[in-house]
């Protein structure tokens, strides 16, 4: 389609034009008011509300089986209800903040006043592709940008889908979809955006920011890593099993903060996989045609994992299958395994699992779980379970990762005035809430001089008297 529509499969000078049209569009309405940000968030709302089972069957057209309620619940659900929630807060959040004024300029005023950057570049993964395009635009839009959403060429389905709703809501210099592969994707990350979010690997990560260094690109990464559990031997051990393994089976595992492996006591080990297994056997009673128990979405990361799998058991380590059917043939609806005996050099406890694979790594006390976390690249979440509020301060003081939860996995994404974004190798910047605004926001610090203006002071001739002024002040 043409630069105007809205959305396009574009690369080099076409995807540059459409870039320059925002710009311009920008600089002739730098600060949008409230009422029109207002109504850009509802139009948002608007393309995530239009027909649920379309969106439900373009993701599931992509990933080959999708679990309907997965899709209504954490790409549709979640996108209303953050769009809700910052039309509800975008009044107050885009007032002058009052900071307190330097003694030496009283009685003269300071304040924060908060302007959109510009242009905005989004970059959407596939693992979640409605969701994780509306969640940094929802931002961006409130923040009062432009954005170019570059939707993932593995998820064909819901870009057209996306695409389409927003050619007939946006125009193009206001918000447009940008499809394509891999050429468009280095095009769009070279743009001389105002802010570069990328949503994605580790790996392709380092590329995107060597792209947007070459403009002085502020970029936000939300990348993923190795997300530890970490169970104390106080913990409830069905509940807090039938927790990880929610998380670790919700779209099949292909979630950047789904535990990746579990930390828990040697004497807890078998008692976790028999609960494991039967855990596994209720959630889903059958995996031959389950409409709930989603697919890997592609034949490629359907061979990496099995490859993983290979991998450790070559190593020595046990295979555990956590349900009797065995895996449907023909199907990327892979049988969810644990796996014990597992050691630091397999590519299992190395690289960032995303799929229904969930090794269990036995500790000897609580710090030799801790030192573990510690020992590896910095995860996006962490996951504690344990009653004890002494352990919980200790773990929460002495791990660092990008974000964690309490005897539960995953919740802290989906709450709306919390920051979220990774540390290290799992990314840098926030979005979601107040903190998204700010990121998407140009900071001005701006200072108001009063008629009566104590400027005076720090001019020359400097007497006698100003220096005793002076001396005074740093005696205080």
């Amino acid at each position: 389609m043409t630069a105007g529509s809205g959305a396009a499969d574009l690369a080099g000078t076409e995807l540059a034009l459409l870039f320059e049209r925002q710009r311009a569009a920008s600089r002739r309405d730098p600060y949008p008011e409230l009422a029109l940000r207002r109504d850009r968030l509802r139009r948002l709302l608007a393309v995530v509300q239009e027909d649920g089972a379309a969106i439900e069957a373009a993701i599931a057209a992509d990933f080959g089986q999708r679990s309907r309620d997965e899709t209504l619940a954490f790409e549709v659900l979640t996108s209303v209800l953050e769009i809700r929630h910052t039309l509800g807060h975008l009044g107050r959040w885009m007032r002058d903040e009052r900071r307190p004024a330097t003694p030496l300029s009283w009685p003269g005023r300071a304040r924060i006043v908060r302007q959109p950057l510009g242009v905005v570049g989004i970059v959407v993964p596939w693992n979640y592709p409605l969701y994780l395009a509306v969640s940094p635009l929802v931002a961006a839009l409130a923040a009062g940008n432009r954005a170019l959403v570059k939707t993932s060429e593995f998820t064909p389905h819901c870009s057209a889908l996306l695409a389409e709703r927003v050619a007939r809501r946006f125009a193009g210099d206001e918000l447009a979809i940008v499809q394509g592969g891999v050429a468009v994707a280095r095009a769009f990350a070279a743009l001389p955006f105002d802010h570069l979010l990328f949503t994605g690997s580790t790996g392709v990560g380092r590329q995107v920011m060597a792209a947007a260094a070459a403009n002085l690109t502020p970029v936000t990464l939300e990348l993923g890593g190795k997300s530890p559990a970490i169970v104390a031997d106080d913990a409830p051990l069905e509940s807090t099993v039938r927790q990880v393994l929610f998380g670790k089976l919700a779209n099949a595992g292909q979630t950047c903060v789904a535990p990746d492996y579990v930390l828990l006591p040697r004497a807890l080990q078998q008692p976790f996989l028999a609960l494991a297994r039967r855990v596994t056997m209720e959630f889903y009673p059958r995996l031959q045609g389950n409409p709930d128990y989603t697919s890997i979405a592609s034949e490629a990361q359907a061979a990496r994992l099995r490859g993983l799998v290979a991998d450790a058991a070559a190593g020595g380590a046990t295979i555990h299958r956590l349900h009797d059917e065995p895996e449907p043939a023909g199907s990327r609806q892979l049988a969810p395994l644990a796996l014990t005996g597992v050691s630091d050099d397999m590519r299992v406890m190395q690289e960032e699992i995303f799929g229904p694979l969930l090794p269990l790594v036995p500790c000897d006390d609580l710090q030799q779980a801790i030192d573990y976390v510690n020992r590896r690249p910095r995860p996006l979440a962490l996951y504690l379970f344990t009653r004890d509020r002494q352990r919980i301060r200790q773990v929460l003081r002495t791990t660092t990762s990008g974000g964690a939860v309490v005897n539960d996995v995953m919740l802290h994404v989906i709450q709306n005035d919390l920051p979220f974004g990774g540390v290290g190798p799992s990314g840098m910047g926030r979005y979601h809430g107040r903190e998204g605004f700010d990121t998407f926001s140009q900071l001005k610090g701006v200072f108001y001089q009063s008629r009566i203006n104590g400027g005076f002071l720090l001019r020359p001739p400097r007497t006698a008297g100003w220096l005793r002024r002076v001396a005074g002040w740093l005696s205080r």
